[in-house]
C-alpha cells in the first residue's frame, strides 16, 4: 500500500516572514535617524559654541563680548536647523583681558517628536563648552 505524498506548498511563507521581519526594520531604521538627529545636533551645538567663543574673545568689552557670544550661538544654530525649545548660552569673562580667556557653554533643547515611535524622550538637551584664549597683545597700539 502506497503511503500518498505531501504536497509541499509554500505559497504565503514571504508574507508571514515579511509580517515578522518587518517591525524589526521599521525599529532598526527609526533608530538609524535617531543617532543622526542626536550625532547632527551634538556637533552643531559644539561649532556653535566654538564659534560663539571665538566671537565673543574678539571683542573688547565683557559686556559686549557676553552679547556678541549669545548672538553667534543662536545664529549658528537657526543656520544648521537645530530646532532648540530652549536656548541658554552662558559667558564666562572671569578672566577677560589680554591673554586671559572667554568661556562659553551652550545648552539647547531639541525637539525629539519625529522619533517618538522608539519610546524616546520627545525632548534632548545637548549641551558644549568651549574656550578661547583672548590674543595677548590686543589693544597694545591703541593709544588714540
Amino acid at each position: 500500500m502506497k503511503l500518498p505524498q505531501r504536497i509541499h506548498d509554500e505559497r504565503g511563507s514571504i508574507a508571514v516572514e515579511v509580517a515578522v521581519i518587518a517591525p524589526a526594520l521599521l525599529f532598526l531604521m527609526l533608530l538609524v535617524v535617531f543617532a543622526g538627529k542626536v550625532s547632527e545636533a551634538d556637533g552643531n551645538v559644539e561649532r556653535a559654541a566654538s564659534d560663539a567663543a571665538r566671537a565673543a574673545s574678539l571683542r573688547q568689552h565683557p559686556g559686549d563680548a557676553t552679547t556678541d557670544a549669545q548672538e553667534t550661538a543662536a545664529e549658528n544654530l537657526a543656520v544648521a536647523g537645530v530646532p532648540c525649545l530652549s536656548l541658554t548660552t552662558t559667558v564666562d569673562t572671569e578672566n577677560f583681558g589680554p591673554g586671559g580667556t572667554v568661556t562659553v557653554t551652550v545648552r539647547c533643547e531639541a525637539s525629539m517628536a519625529d522619533v517618538t515611535l522608539l519610546g524616546v524622550p520627545g525632548r534632548r538637551t545637548f549641551t558644549a563648552t568651549a574656550v578661547e584664549v583672548i590674543d595677548t597683545y590686543r589693544g597694545i597700539g591703541d593709544s588714540s
